[in-house]
């Protein structure tokens, strides 16, 4: 007999990819796989994926300042959370997998009680909705081992973060032939996450002329934000890319990235030389300098912090980057559990026998 699992998660990809990364290893003849969401960018994400049923419900987004959308944010949840109350007592899940972001919060309370429930944490430190969800989780899973530490209760594992299968598959030669590129120099990967980050992209067409006698340069630029004014030879710009990720992850000698938790360890994974520019303490909770932090000190990664990027910086950093290539890939070879999947998929199907 079939086993039925939920999925929730949302907001930004980071918050979806983990989870259809253990999706795509699940076996559709043992799982009845479901997804609850809001009408966010996860929609259209998991309805793409085959053997996946998605449901929606309102969500509020938690927000730690105050506007107008905070006085209307518990309506939001509230009414979240019955929608939520009802799926689950129609599916009877054997397992709630949350991987956290405000659709999590009305998904897991409504859980409770009624199946296990997993969460999982990408982060250094636990986001707010993470925060709340543990108080219904059964056990919180974490991607740095250093994370226990700040998970109450003594429900945390160290399990390291899902990495999406495909990325290994990754051909050069694809990725050659989708670029143009002649492979002849080598190549400079720079993205700022699936909406981009416009300083970034500053600095980075700032830096062009000097590391273009260097690299060919693939630049992620985020939705809406390909500037057509910017022209040369060996510079490629794309809004996003999904099917040919993998592609472009092989052929990448080095890599420029914000530092979310996903895209640190997918980079980790892949053995790549990373260049992290942080999103600063000042625009967010400070999750991605902390990340960043604990890839320098590992000897993973080199790191610019927001007030630090300019084009001379960036230039200076990635050249070295370059140069010391061999050093960071020896660090990275030495890493061990940066794989999470198959340790979540088996505390998965602990839970659901349960």
């Amino acid at each position: 007999m079939k086993k039925t699992i939920v999925f929730t998660g949302g907001g930004t990809a980071g918050h979806v990819t983990p989870n259809l990364a253990l999706i795509e290893k699940l076996d559709r003849a043992e799982w009845d796989i479901h997804y609850i969401g809001t009408d966010g960018m996860e929609k259209a994400l998991v309805e793409a994926v085959p053997g996946v049923t998605y449901h929606e419900i309102d969500s509020g987004k938690l927000r730690r300042y105050l506007s107008a959308k905070t006085l209307t944010m518990p309506i939001h949840v509230q009414r979240g959370y019955l929608q939520a109350k009802k799926l689950i007592r129609e599916l009877k899940p054997d397992v709630i997998f949350s991987k956290g972001g405000y659709v999590s919060v009305p998904v897991v309370a409504a859980a409770k009680g009624k199946c296990p429930i997993l969460t999982h944490e990408s982060d250094y430190t636990p986001g707010l909705a993470n925060k709340i969800d543990a108080h219904f989780a059964d056990r919180v899973l974490v991607t740095f081992e250093d994370t226990v530490q700040y998970v109450k209760g003594g429900k945390g594992v160290h399990t390291g973060t899902p990495i999406r299968p495909e990325l290994y598959s990754g051909s050069r030669e694809k990725a050659l032939a989708f670029t143009g590129l002649s492979g002849s120099k080598p190549v400079l990967l720079v993205t700022g996450g699936s909406l981009g980050a416009e300083p970034v992209n500053i600095a980075l067409r700032g830096a062009l002329p000097e590391l273009l006698k260097t690299f060919d340069i693939v630049h992620l630029c985020g939705k809406g934000k390909v500037d057509e004014s910017v022209r040369a030879e060996g510079y490629l710009q794309y809004d996003y890319i999904r099917d040919e990720m993998a592609d472009l992850f092989a052929l990448a000698d080095v890599v420029c990235s914000r530092a979310g938790a996903n895209a640190v360890f997918e980079l980790l994974a892949l053995k790549k030389p990373m260049l992290l520019l942080p999103l600063s303490a000042a625009s967010t909770r400070g999750d991605q300098e902390l990340n960043a932090k604990y890839f320098k000190a590992k000897g993973f990664a080199k790191v610019l912090f927001a007030d630090e990027v300019n084009p001379a910086s960036l230039t200076n950093e990635l050249l070295a980057l370059y140069r010391e290539r061999e050093t960071y890939l020896a660090s990275m070879q030495s890493a061990k559990g940066v794989d999470g999947t198959e340790a979540i998929l088996n505390l998965i199907r602990e839970a659901a026998k349960a």
